[in-house]
């Protein structure tokens, strides 16, 4: 009898994006194939403590459960915690946001010289960061929303062309969209319309990172696709979000059992953008190093079907209503086998980079 791959599914973390992490590891550890796969939960806690596996199962089940600490360890810098484990196979990491995508924790996998699900260091950093993103989008032809970057000097110093509305707005128009740089699921996104709108945006952006962005605002619908692969990814359909009643995918409207808006698959668009997006979503997918998988965002500007790229998720939500999942599900992979091919990716990728090192040797 063959023996059973085991993955460590880590879940949770120091991030804003906490219980959107808890429940797409619940999912993905109920869809994951069991006859070939040995899941060990490893849920990490909002301070960055390891939990052992029984109360990392207790947190799987119910993301508001509070782990208890049966020793006196502060964070995952005491990594001893992690022989409370068996030695892993592969590393499904789904830790959302900072330390999960922003390469901290791909750092770590490479350090310990284990095979992991999705992109390296340097794609989960440039993904991550929706400034670089943007100007990598640039560089190869993308069409993206203009912008500006704030640091956060910049705001303390209150900079006139920054900070001050009137200003910002002629460059970029009326109404803002404003972005912490490093931040997902919409997490401290807010529009201005003016500038008692401006001031509270950006102090609201400026509560998770330290570098904020400030976009024009474009009346278009939001849309999505998806990509899977190492270093010949193939691409899904393209899915539509329908937000019935706000002007852009709140945090709220993402996750919420009150949301109203809805994933529609595919999307109401013309066979000319569809394939447009497709076929831009593998470009930047390999402008900025991905692997594995990525959900990558556009706008489609109403009026014209312009194609405008927003940004790209290495490591999308796998909740019941993640678009990621469900587009590669229209696509003819169900569930089931959608995580069985990340897995083997990244086990495939681990095993190429290890001959690559030999080679050097």
């Amino acid at each position: 009898m063959t023996e059973k791959i085991k993955v460590g599914l880590l879940f949770g973390g120091m991030s804003s994006e906490y219980e959107v992490s808890v429940n797409s590891a619940f999912n993905i550890y109920n869809a994951i194939d069991k006859n070939k796969y040995e899941v060990y939960p490893m849920g990490m806690t909002k301070d960055g403590y390891l939990a052992n596996p029984v109360e990392s199962n207790n947190l799987l089940q119910d993301a508001k459960y509070v782990v208890e600490r049966p020793h006196s360890v502060e964070n995952i810098n005491h990594i001893f915690e992690l022989s409370d484990y068996p030695k892993m196979d592969v590393f499904f990491p789904i830790i959302h946001g900072n330390i999960g995508e922003d390469g901290a924790i791909q750092g770590l996998f490479r350090v310990l010289d284990v095979p992991f699900v999705g992109s390296d260091v340097l794609g989960a950093a440039a993904t991550m960061d929706k400034d670089f993103s943007k100007i990598l989008a640039e560089d190869i032809g993308l069409k993206v929303a203009d912008w500006i970057v704030i640091k956060r000097p910049q705001y303390e110093d209150q900079v006139p062309e920054l900070v001050d509305y009137d200003l910002v707005s002629a460059k970029l128009g009326k109404k803002l969209f404003i972005k912490p740089s490093n931040q997902g699921s919409s997490v401290g996104i807010s529009p201005a319309h003016n500038a008692a709108e401006y001031a509270a945006s950006l102090a609201e952006a400026f509560k998770y990172d330290d570098k904020v962005l400030v976009e024009e605002a474009i009346d278009m619908i939001e849309v999505e696709t998806a990509v899977l692969g190492n270093d010949r990814p193939i691409v899904s359909g393209v899915g539509q979000i329908v937000n019935a009643t706000n002007d852009y995918y709140t945090y709220e409207n993402k996750y919420d059992d009150s949301s109203t808006s809805t994933l529609q698959i595919p999307a109401a668009i013309p066979d000319e953008a569809r394939d447009t997006i497709r076929e831009q979503a593998i470009a930047i997918y390999q402008k900025l190093e991905a692997f594995g998988l990525a959900r990558v965002d556009f706008m489609l500007e109403k009026g014209t079907n312009e194609v405008i790229f927003n940004e790209l998720n290495a490591l999308p939500g796998f909740t019941n209503i993640s678009m990621y999942p469900k587009l590669f599900e229209q696509a003819g992979i169900p569930y089931s086998e959608l995580i069985d091919r990340l897995i083997q990716l990244g086990i495939e990728r681990h095993n190429h980079k290890t001959e690559l090192s030999h080679n050097v040797d």
